[in-house]
């Protein structure tokens, strides 16, 4: 017959007492020794407090050496790319620009502004004007002729110090449609081809500009309006062309005072001013015609030397004399050239030799 259970090990069933039920369980399970973790007394009823068992304070936390957390990389809010000139970041966000924003491509610069205008050689060359560098002919060696003549001068002039006058030359004529403007534009261009001097032609034929519209060049304010107000600096108003050696100065806005603007005072010293600081310029003047309007006498004051274009079988005499008084008054060296010639009485052919065989 199997022993009692409680002969094989198991616990005795405790007696009945008046004792708690926590005393009971640990007297059942020995655990006499258990120390329960501390608790506030006051929290602890008096009736399920164990006789002799009192609570304990916890044992004292040894501080621990702080350890460093690891924290995340700040995120960079997204900025607007800094202003950019050239591929170089300027103003306050030069400094607190990210390294990861990406660079903007900088803008390349705008292509600047030509130095100078274009004129068309070959049309020119087609119209009969004796364009430099073009094929030698009769036309090209009269106006190296005629230029030789007037730069002598311009020299001589010079040294007997006649002033910024010396370095002016006025081409003009007695009445419309003689060929000024094509002698003065071919008289400028020639000048032009010279190794040691260099041309500004003035159109102040304003009425017709007839000199910037054969060029091919845009009107705008010229030497009038440098006069009228000295704020204007003359030299800005001149156009260079791409013919080496000439330049070309533009009357101005036409007004009602254009003659009494050139005889004025300050006249000259604009035209000193155009010519400061170059002793081998020559300023060609190309005005209306001096019958027609008082400006060309008024600018004769101006210049050394004044050409008369005078046109074969057209102009009579009487307007030729006429215009060389008037003329004269302001400018002693009046010359007449005679355009529009069919024939020579000496028997000469200029550019002919070039294509001599013999």
């Amino acid at each position: 017959m199997n022993e009692p259970l409680k002969n094989q090990g198991y616990p005795q069933q405790p007696e009945e007492s008046h004792s708690s039920l926590i005393q009971r369980a640990m007297q059942a399970f020995d655990r006499g020794q258990f120390v329960p973790p501390s608790t506030p007394a006051d929290l602890v009823p008096p009736s399920l407090t164990p006789q002799g068992f009192a609570p304990q304070s916890a044992p004292p936390v040894q501080p621990q050496a702080p350890t460093q957390a690891y924290a995340p990389a700040p995120i960079v809010a997204p900025v607007a790319p800094p202003p950019q000139y050239g591929g170089h970041v300027y103003g306050e966000q030069a400094a607190h620009t990210p390294q990861f924003a990406p660079q903007q491509p900088a803008y390349a610069p705008a292509a600047p502004a030509p130095s100078f205008h274009r004129i068309n050689h070959q049309r020119l060359a087609l119209e009969g004007f004796a364009v430099p560098g073009g094929a030698a002919n009769a036309q090209v060696e009269e106006f190296r002729i005629v230029k030789r003549q007037l730069l002598e001068q311009v020299e001589d002039l010079r040294r007997q110090g006649a002033g910024v006058e010396a370095q002016a030359i006025l081409v003009t004529s007695a009445l419309p449609e003689e060929g000024k403007t094509f002698v003065a534009i071919n008289l400028a261009m020639s000048i032009a081809a010279e190794k040691d001097s260099e041309v500004v032609l003035v159109d102040l034929d304003m009425a017709r500009s007839s000199v910037l519209s054969t060029l091919g060049l845009p009107s705008g304010p010229g030497l009038v309006d440098a006069i009228a107000d000295p704020r204007i600096d003359v030299r800005d108003l001149v156009i260079k062309t791409d013919l080496g050696g000439l330049s070309v100065l533009p009357g101005g806005r036409p007004t009602a005072s254009d003659a009494e603007y050139l005889a004025s005072a300050r006249a000259k010293a604009v035209l000193a001013r155009l010519v400061e600081g170059h002793p081998n310029r020559v300023v060609v003047f190309d005005t209306p015609p001096v019958l027609a309007a008082a400006l060309a006498v008024e600018v004769a004051k101006l210049s050394a030397q004044t050409v008369l274009v005078v046109k074969a079988e057209k102009t009579s005499g009487s307007a030729v004399q006429d215009a060389a008084g008037l003329l004269s008054a302001g400018c002693p060296n009046v010359q007449a050239l005679l355009n529009g010639v069919q024939f020579s009485p000496s028997g000469r052919r200029f550019g002919t030799y070039h294509n001599y065989r013999g």
